[in-house]
This record gives structure tokens, sequence and C-alpha cells, in this order.
């Protein structure tokens, strides 16, 4: 019983060591991860050496298969690069237990040391999260001595000789009990080392061990769709995709398997080299064989899980990864991308309430209030998912930006309420009072919505990109908005002194409508203040003679 304990104590050492790994190489480099799989994937090679190269990153299929269904599913990546990626990310698998199995004693230690050193002074730190990455290599490294120790007396019992006699090379019995290794130990890679270990004490045959090695394949794939059971569709996709990939493997495998395993025998390696060989070969051969047909496996995968109607009208949030809570710096992004959706939700009304200045088909009541309904349902969800993000992971900066959402975010759901009711203060004026706009008032509350329109837009660069050179233009468009607001004000103001009887009708809404455009682009321009800082904005409000 102890040394089966100590067995399964060393695969869930190797689990979270793996797990230390994957978190330590996203917070450092997760915002270049997700370019390296989100960008130069157009072409299938180049998907697939990014999967090969991301999972040699972070040790991890199922991390690599998290990463590529959120991208899916949040629009990011299309179906077809998405399951090469899921390729190369099996051969990086496969790459890396060939690694892992050198002999790496003397490295355990010395990572471990020097990982817990720069981790625990420098935790917040780009080196203190490498610290943490060399802590998990060197975990994984001691976990994989460990279940080579524990498994060796287990193979020398008489039982597990008898209960692993009954596998007598039926591939499909094999790869049943390999799958639930991989299931067990949730690692393809623990589950295939377990077998390269029997292997080498001769208590299966060679047979029975690729059985079990694709199997372990196999195992993986089940993990993965079932860690996407709560993406959505699209992401879904992409995990049935690799499964299924992973099942034809096994069925070109049966024809062969007996001249396989002789060919194998013939090379004279030592049995365990064998299965991690066979892993390597197996892999790679498999995924070059398929690159050919992802087109078509993408719209077999379509047709098997597709597009479910939304019967809820209001928006729902595509970029907020349940998933990426954990690195910090991946959360933030995908909140930062849901915000500019926000955004573009604002654009949208301010598009609307030109037009209905201009006399143009109005916007019907109901769509206005789904969009601002839109508006309110994404803001809540930014800020919920914001909640989630563990405070003591933050680092300095990625506090800063932290606030920095919440606030520009609940500007854009105050710009949008603030909207909403003047496009019901214009449309009203025009239909129950049946006023209209001067030709200059009109002219004039056009040019200001444009220039408004323009800073919105540019308030949204500068919260994506936080370029200082951009949020010091914003602010001087900031400060061109209010002369230029001022101005109008004053040539209303004059219109009512030569008795215009259009401007003197429409005097209190032209005035209110100013008024509500100056606010709506303090909101907008507040972006600028969170790049520059309060010292340097107010340098630059005193240089060109404040408000």
């Amino acid at each position: 019983m102890l040394t089966l304990l100590n067995l399964l104590s060393a695969i869930a050492l190797l689990i979270w060591g793996t797990h230390i790994v994957r978190t330590g190489i996203l917070r450092v480099y997760g915002s270049q991860l997700r370019r390296v799989l989100s960008h130069n994937v157009g072409k299938r090679p180049m998907a697939f050496v990014a999967g090969i190269a991301v999972t040699a990153l972070v040790q991890s299929s199922n991390a690599t298969a998290l990463l590529v269904t959120s991208f899916v599913g949040q629009g990011l990546m299309a179906l077809t690069p998405a399951l090469a990626i899921m390729l190369g990310a099996d051969v990086g698998t496969a790459l890396m237990a060939r690694v892992l199995t050198f002999d790496l004693s003397w490295l355990s230690p010395l990572l471990i040391f020097l990982g817990v050193v720069f981790f625990l002074s420098r935790k917040q730190t780009r080196a203190g999260q490498l610290g943490r990455v060399a802590i998990g290599l060197g975990l994984m490294i001691l976990a994989l001595q460990l279940i080579v120790a524990a498994a060796t007396p287990i193979t020398e019992a008489k039982g597990i000789h008898v209960l692993f006699a009954s596998l007598t090379g039926d591939v499909l019995l094999d790869a049943v009990v390999g799958a639930l290794f991989a299931l067990i130990s949730y690692s393809s890679l623990a589950a295939v080392l377990l077998t390269a270990t029997l292997t080498g004490s001769g208590v299966i045959g060679l047979p029975v061990a690729i059985g079990l090695v694709i199997g372990a394949n196999i195992g993986s794939g089940v993990l993965a769709f079932l860690n996407a059971s709560m993406q959505s569709q699209a992401g879904r996709r992409v995990a049935l995709g690799s499964l299924l990939y992973k099942l034809i493997g096994l069925l070109l495998v049966i024809p062969v398997l007996d001249p396989l395993a002789h060919w194998l025998d013939s090379l004279k390696w030592h049995p365990a080299e064998l299965v991690i060989g066979f892993h390597v070969l197996y892999n790679t051969l498999r995924c070059l064989l398929m690159l050919p047909t992802l087109g078509l496996m993408a719209r077999f995968c379509n047709w098997l899980l597709p597009d479910r109607p939304d019967i809820n009208a209001v928006a729902r949030a595509r970029h907020l990864d349940p998933t990426a809570l954990s690195t910090p710096s991946l959360a933030l992004s995908n909140a930062v991308r849901e915000t500019l959706r926000i955004g573009d939700l604002v654009d949208s009304m301010l598009g609307h309430l030109q037009d209905a200045l201009r006399g143009s088909q109005p916007i019907l009541a109901k769509d206005l209030r789904r969009i601002d309904d839109d508006i309110d349902a994404l803001y809540t969800a930014v800020k919920l998912y914001l909640a989630q993000v563990p405070q003591e992971d933050l680092s300095e900066a990625d506090s800063h930006r932290w606030a920095e959402i919440i606030e520009f975010s609940s500007n854009l759901e105050r710009a949008g309420d603030l909207i909403e009711r003047m496009l019901g203060k214009i449309q009203d004026e025009k239909t129950a009072q049946r006023h209209a706009f001067s030709e200059s008032g009109l002219e004039e509350l056009t040019a200001l919505h444009e220039r408004l329109l323009g800073n919105l837009r540019l308030g949204l660069s500068v919260f994506f990109s936080a370029d200082a050179d951009a949020a010091r233009q914003l602010l001087r468009e900031k400060r061109r908005f209010r002369i230029q607001e001022r101005r109008l004000t004053h040539l209303h103001v004059e219109r009512l002194h030569r008795q215009v009887v259009k401007s003197l009708e429409t005097s209190s809404l032209h005035l209110e409508l100013i008024d509500d455009m100056k606010r709506l682009n303090s909101l907008f321009c507040a972006s600028a203040y969170a790049v520059l800082g309060n010292h340097e904005t107010g340098a630059l409000l005193a240089e060109e003679g404040g408000e």
C-alpha cells in the first residue's frame, strides 16, 4: 500500500510541477504566447510549429488545448489553424517526454534551489516568475525519478504480473487501459513514462506497450474535451477534432501493429527506450499525415457541433475566458478586449445620435434600449470577471491596469446611458413637439458631434495601447473641444438675440445637448490621465492655458 501511495504521490508531484511551469510561463510570456498562437497561423505548417513550440514551453498539451479552445471561442482564431496547433501540441508532448527521460538527476536540485531563491526574493517580478518555472521543472524531473523508483517494486509484485498478463496485445483493450492511465494521472506524459517503466522491467510486452501509449494519447484528448465542456461550441469543436484525430491514429495502427512491433524489436534498443521512441515516431507521423485533412475535419466538427441559436437578445461576453483568471496578465488582456467591445457599442450609439441630429430615420426605442442593455451586460461581465482576478498575484503595473479597466469601462457604461437619454430628447423634440434645429444650429451640433466621435476613438486607442504621445494628443483634443463648445454656446445665444424662431423653439434642447456632449467628452478623454499620470497632465494643461 505504501508503495502504491508513493507512486500516486509521484504522479501528483509531476502534475503539480507541470502546473507550476505552465503558470510561470503564462505570467511571464502570456501575452506573447497569445500573439504566437493567434497570429502567424495563416499557414498550416506555421500553426503546426507554433503548437510544438508552445507545448514544449508550457510542458503540457492540455495547457495548449485550454489556450487554443479559448481563442477559438473568443473568435480570435479559426478552427482550421487551431486544429493544426493541436496536432503540433501532440508532437511537442512526445518530444518533451523524450527529453525528460534523459538522466537529469543532477539538474533537479539545482533548479529547485535557484528557483526558490529567485521566487521568494523577487516574487512579483519577471525573474521571480522565471524562478517559479525553474521550481516546476525541478519538481517534474524529481517526480519522474520517483515514478521510476516507486514503480520498480510494484512491477515485481505477483498480482501486477497477473493483472497485466490479461493484456495479450488486443490493441483496443490496451488502448482503453492506457486512456484510463492518462485520465487517472491527468497526464499522458505520466502514463507513457509508467508504460515505459513496465516495459523495461519485462512486465508487459512491446505490443501491449504500443496499445497503452496510443491509449494514453486518446486519454489526453478526452481530458481536453472534458476541459472544453464549459467553452462555447466553437471551443468544443477544437477539442473534438483533436480527439477524433487521436482515434483515427488508433485505427491506422491496428492493421500494422504486429509488423511494427517486430520492426521495433529488431532495433535491439532497451525496451523502455523503444516505448519512448515509438511515442515520438507515432505522434510525429500521425500528425504529419493528418495535416492535409484539416479543412475536412473542420467542416466535420462544424457539422457535429453546429452553433446554437442564442435566444437571449442581450449580448454575451466573448473574451472573458475563465481559464485565464489564474494568469493575471491574460485575464487583464481579456478584460481590455471586452471593454473595447463596449466602446464599439458606444460608437454605434453615437452614430445613431448623428442620424437623429440630421433628421435621418430615427432608431426605434426598443433597438436603442437593446444596445444600451448590451453595454450594461458587458460592463457587468467585465466587472465581475475582474473581481475574480487574485489581487495578491497582481504586480504594481497590473494593479494599475486593473483599476484603469474598471474606471474606463464604467465611463463607457455611463456614456451609453447618457447617449440613450440624448437620443430620447431629440426624438421627442422632433416628433412630439415637431420642432427642428435651425440650419446653423444643426451644422454646429453636427461639427461638435464629429469631434466627440473622434475623441471617443482616440480615447479607445489610448486605453488599448497606453501610448503617451496619443494620450497627450487626446488631452489637446479635449481642450479644443471645450473651446469649440463655449464658442458654439455663444453663437446660439447670438441667434436668440436675433430672434431666430427655430433657435428659440429648440434653445433648451440645443444647450442641453452641448452640455451632454461636454460630459461625454470628459468620459472619453479620461483614459489619457491613467497613461500620463496627474503630474504630467497637470503640466500639460498648464502649458496650454488650462481649462
